[in-house]
């Protein structure tokens, strides 16, 4: 079935400069003025908005290639597709073969999805809710946390992830650590996705972070992050694929716990220095590209384009170590309130991250991997459900899913607006969020996100992921 007005949509897309077509739910694009670029395709639900912007900023993204050498040769966006802030939209996923595009990944690097569930009643929960928020409150707003680590343990974490977080802290613990079960962390890091390692060099890290020698106490480490990030306790609300579930640990009645956050301030050190490396190396005497996207060349400057890819890495071996921790943190404070609580992990993967695929790389915004039996975690707002699912491995849309239900209102237009409407308008009643900001409150409402189940069905019809168990919300940290 078409859209309403799909032919005066269109008609007002291609007045902007944007040949697009539809067809079974996707939307297919590019610049009118290239039809040498890959046509770009969008998988939207029936009457979701289509943001000409976000529809641009994909085209574009389609269209980067280096006059040295290098190409994208599939282009493609998942259904939380909305405009990103940096020029990149929101749920984009590409694939190069020759280049890489440091501003498709940004600043957000290894921002990611991790689940814990624990075999705790939500009856048990809210009896000590509140003593529990508490202490969690301490250690995620108020610094009382402590993530000390060693000068050799902050390059282990840097260069090699968690296993070499874990290592070095075996040989010497510090901080709140010293109470973990380091052996579950070890079991748990085949969980991760890589296993939480990348090729890093912790000499690419900001220089403070890895000193030669002494104490290092990082202010960003196990922090949430602004924006949509979060910590949730969600409840395990129904499963739908009982053998999965059951091989993953997941059964209904469970508390869960499903963290969102990456780099921090690493990625955006990282993020930044080396979009401005890919302009600066642009050829001389040649015209800037007008979406103002640089990529790196194989064929003219390979030594970046390794640089880099470890420079990432190194971001993303610290946003893996950066969300364990922060479940850590989480974990240990319910052992402190509700006694010997397991709470093993689930998975852990990214969805802000350029990795080696097929002939290339495929680089995803705001969209996870998600290959043939791999866990798929996609949260929905804080007052809608989340859901774990299993990837099907679709090279349609490569081997890809979204990282969410997707904004549909800014948060610009919350704060003008928000403050004027309902708590129901809002979409917060009966709502617990946990934040110190109440604009944070508002701009994160759930009238701010698409309705997650229509982007979850649209998924599973188009075989890229299936449903595994549905989570609902039961309280959200919101820094």
């Amino acid at each position: 079935m078409q859209p309403k007005n799909l032919q005066r949509l269109l008609r007002a897309l291609a007045r902007q400069g944007l040949d697009v077509t539809y067809s079974n739910y996707t939307y297919s694009v590019r610049l009118t003025n290239n039809v040498d670029a890959p046509l770009a395709e969008v998988l939207l639900p029936e009457g979701f908005p289509i943001e000409a912007k976000a529809l641009k900023q994909l085209a574009n993204l389609a269209n980067v290639r280096h006059p040295a050498g290098g190409c994208i040769c599939r282009a493609c966006a998942t259904p939380d597709f909305h405009p990103g802030d940096a020029g990149v939209a929101i749920g984009s996923v590409v694939e190069t073969v020759g280049q890489v595009i440091p501003a498709a990944v940004g600043s957000d690097i290894n921002c990611g999805m991790r689940l814990h569930v624990a075999d705790l009643t939500i009856d048990k929960f809210l009896a000590k809710r509140d003593f529990f928020v508490e202490r969690m409150k301490g250690d995620y707003f108020f610094g009382t946390r402590d993530v000390t680590m060693t000068a050799h343990t902050m390059r282990a974490l840097f260069q090699y992830g968690v296993p070499g977080w874990l290592d070095a802290v075996l040989d010497r613990p510090t901080g709140s650590v010293v109470k973990s079960n380091l052996e579950q962390l070890a079991q748990e890091s085949e969980r991760i996705f890589l296993g939480g390692s990348m090729d890093g060099d912790w000499k690419l890290a900001p220089e403070e972070l890895v000193p030669n020698d002494g104490l290092v106490r990082d202010g960003g480490l196990a922090t949430i992050g602004s924006g949509n990030h979060f910590v949730e306790v969600q409840r395990v609300d129904k499963v739908e694929n009982r053998a999965l579930a059951h091989a993953w640990g997941v059964r209904e009645g469970q508390l869960a716990f499903m963290i969102h956050s990456g780099s921090r301030n690493v990625g955006k050190y990282i993020g930044g220095m080396w979009r401005d490396k890919a302009r600066a190396t642009w050829p001389k005497g040649l015209k800037y590209p007008e979406s103002q996207i640089f990529p790196l060349s194989v064929h003219s400057h390979p030594e970046l384009v390794a640089s880099y890819l470890q420079a990432e890495a190194t971001a993303a071996n610290y946003g893996f170590v950066n969300r364990l921790l922060l479940a850590e943190l989480l974990r240990l404070r319910l052992r402190e309130v509700y006694g010997d609580v397991e709470a093993p992990l689930v998975y852990d993967l990214p969805h802000n991250i350029t990795l080696p695929e097929d002939r290339g790389w495929v680089t995803r915004k705001g969209a996870c991997p998600a290959h043939t039996g791999q866990p798929v975690i996609i949260p929905g707002s804080m007052g809608a459900y989340s859901y774990l699912m299993v990837g099907k491995g679709n090279p349609a849309f490569c081997n890809s899913a979204s990282h969410g239900a997707g904004r549909v209102r800014s948060r610009f237009d919350l704060n003008r607006r928000g403050a004027s409407q309902s708590e129901a308008e809002l979409g917060l009643t009966g709502v617990d969020c946990i934040t110190l900001r109440e604009e944070r409150r508002i701009e994160e409402a759930p009238a701010a996100y698409k309705p997650i189940q229509s982007v979850i069905d649209v998924q599973v019809e188009a075989e890229m992921v299936d449903a595994v168990a549905r989570l609902s919300p039961v309280l959200t940290f919101k820094a």
